[in-house]
Parts: structure tokens; sequence; C-alpha cells
């Protein structure tokens, strides 16, 4: 996987936008309102993702390449380095684990929103 497959992965779920709001480099996805994905453009391939907390200790012990969310909530985020040890089927479910897991957190009228655009 590279940064542009992985661009359009996370462009391709429903109510997903991209911006540049911490630096030029830092490439964070949202739905609405919400982060679930961030990368950087410049240095090796990785991505941020949120996880339920359990899940996230347990991928850790799993994978030498996920680690503890790099300048995120240790407990809700995960850093995974994109090195070819886990494949694209996988960080595309995590990824999509991220999304679910913001969508979940959203308020009902967030979600009717959401789901309004897609209708």
């Amino acid at each position: 996987m590279n940064i542009e497959e992985l661009r359009e992965y996370c462009l391709s779920l429903p109510g997903t936008s991209e911006c540049l709001p911490f630096n030029e480099t830092t490439l964070v996805f949202k739905v609405g309102k919400k982060m679930f994905a961030l990368t950087d453009l410049e240095e090796s391939l990785f991505v941020n993702l949120k996880c339920d907390p359990g899940k996230a200790i347990e991928l850790r012990e799993q994978h030498p390449a996920v680690k503890p969310g790099h300048h995120m909530h240790k407990k809700h985020w995960n850093t995974i380095h994109i090195d070819g040890s886990i494949t694209d089927k996988l960080i595309h479910e995590w990824i999509r684990d991220s999304y679910d897991l913001v969508i979940k957190g959203m308020t009902r009228k967030e979600q009717e929103e959401l789901a309004n655009l897609f209708s």
C-alpha cells in the first residue's frame, strides 16, 4: 500500500473529507467533523487509527508494526507502520473499524444527517 492507495480507500468511505489542519504534511481524514485517520505526507508511510482500547492492545501484541498512537491518546489510537508486514486487506479493515467507531460516537442527529447524505 502506498499513500495514494491509503488516501483513495479513506475517501471511498461515505461522508469522508480530507484536510491539512495541523501543518502542510499531516493529512487528516474525517467523517463529518470527526477525525478517523491521519498520516504524514513526508515521513515513512504510517496511519494513525482510532481503535477499541482492548483491541488496540491486542493488535500491538500481535503485530510489531502496530504501536500506540503517535501524538494521540494511546488508549484509543494505534499507529500502523505500513511496511509490508500487514496486508492491505487488514489495513482496510482497521481503517473501516476506525471510521465506524467515529460514527458510533456521533450524536443521533449527526448520524442521521450523514445517513441522509447517502440515501
